[in-house]
């Protein structure tokens, strides 16, 4: 339990799946007491874990964390790709919390894989990094001003493909690999304001997003997902997968004080499979 965060605000964008990081996080900062927006791209009806949400699945979500921890919470439909969604957001964001003390961008997605770079879609190339690059710029600068006053954390979800080049998702992991600058980039920018900004690089963290893409894997080589799963995990020096609850820690150590003296930073959470800087 991470006493100080208690009575502080948050956003956390890509909240909408109950399986996924977003909503590990928002329900670890709720049981610590802290006030959470749920954002996602609510529009979805299909059981698809690209299309992530929809605004009574991620209604419900954001009511179940306020009864349960009793604090306050509101569910926003946000698309990161569109200007006028994100200021949207930061107005209702505004007007119900007044400020902002904790930012998880953590929204990301992935359109055109498996695929190699000279044969990768134009327009699925472009998605992606829109959502996963440009997605981190949109919000941060709609947020940022609603963090001035009292000064907080940025938290920005990045991986370890931005670090180790993966096959057959370049899109991806260029996408992160810009995440983990524009981290830097803030955390100089920002430091005088009392706004520390770091990443997070998740490994294989076993989410829906993940399953489907051992499903797609499956395809790819002819095999099946738990097969996938189990050569996955010979690659990891924990051998196994990582959890959407493990993320959630280091992301509330982050938002916490614990972290005080931390800024520009990328912090890996791959069970070892990634150890570079």
């Amino acid at each position: 339990m991470h006493k100080d965060l208690k009575g502080k605000n948050a956003l956390i964008t890509g909240a909408g799946k109950k399986a996924g990081i977003g909503y590990a996080v928002a329900t670890k900062l709720a049981a610590c007491g802290v006030n959470v927006a749920l954002a996602d791209l609510a529009k979805a009806e299909e059981n698809d874990p690209l299309l992530t949400s929809n605004k009574a699945q991620l209604t419900r979500l954001a009511q179940s964390l306020g009864e349960t921890y009793k604090v306050q919470t509101i569910a926003l439909d946000l698309d990161v790709t569109q200007p006028e969604s994100v200021q949207n957001m930061a107005a209702v964001l505004k007007k119900a919390f007044s400020n902002i003390h904790i930012l998880f961008n953590n929204a990301g997605t992935v359109f055109g894989v498996p695929n190699t770079i000279h044969a990768y879609d134009d327009n699925a190339w472009m998605k992606t990094i829109d959502v996963n690059l440009h997605g981190v710029f949109r919000v941060s600068k709609a947020v940022v001003p609603l963090m001035l006053e009292n000064g907080g954390s940025i938290i920005n979800a990045a991986s370890q493909a931005a670090k180790k080049p993966p096959l057959f998702n370049g899109a991806y992991a260029a996408a992160k690999a810009g995440v983990l600058m524009m981290t830097k980039v803030m955390a100089m920018e920002l430091a005088g304001s009392g706004i520390r900004v770091n990443a997070v690089c998740p490994g294989v963290i076993m989410t829906d997003f993940t399953q489907w893409r051992f499903d797609l894997e499956a395809q790819f080589f002819n095999t099946t997902a738990d097969e996938r799963i189990a050569e996955k995990c010979k690659e990891i020096p924990l051998g196994r997968l990582g959890t959407a609850d493990e993320v959630a820690n280091t992301v509330t150590f982050l938002a916490s004080g614990e972290s005080s003296y931390m800024t520009g930073q990328a912090l890996n959470i791959t069970g070892g499979q990634t150890m570079e800087l």
